[in-house]
């Protein structure tokens, strides 16, 4: 009896581990498509990324720089003070979206323009997301707007 029970104890366990293991393949393998990796325009020049991977890119949209084309079709530069990246974009643009604003763009770089498939724009003056402000302030050009309101 004594033998019996360990060796099922030990079929428990191994059929536990496959189970554990064919389950977290699963969820990587169900996850891939979900993750975008964010990029500043500055790295994406130092390192173009394949034109088959999905990722967001943030900065400025550059003065002068938004120009709308027949039909649904805008492109704009985005910026982060180091380097200026070309970006285009089909369909409707938010409404907070302008020049000088910040912006996060999901989309693939394809032959040196960003190809976005979705835009986000700031929500209200103050706001910048969390990502663009890091890569601003790693190239010096990103000033505080709060700065100025508690110096006074």
């Amino acid at each position: 009896m004594k033998g019996l029970k360990k060796k099922r104890r030990i079929q428990v366990i191994i059929v536990t581990f496959v189970a554990l293991a064919l389950s977290t393949g699963l969820i990587g393998y169900a996850m891939r498509d979900g993750i975008n990796y964010f990029k500043s325009p500055s790295e994406i020049v130092a390192e173009t990324p394949p034109a088959s991977q999905v990722l967001r890119v943030g900065g400025l949209v550059e003065e002068g720089s938004l120009m709308r084309g027949q039909g649904s079709v805008i492109t704009f530069n985005i910026t982060d003070g180091g380097a200026t990246i070309k970006a285009s974009y089909n369909g409707v643009l938010p409404d907070l979206f302008k020049e000088g604003q910040g912006t996060v763009a999901t989309g693939s770089f394809i032959d040196g323009v960003f190809e976005a498939s979705e835009i986000l724009a700031k929500h209200d003056e103050n706001y910048m997301p969390k990502e663009v402000v890091d890569a601003l302030k790693e190239q010096g050009y990103y000033q505080d707007p709060n700065a100025a309101e508690s110096g006074s």
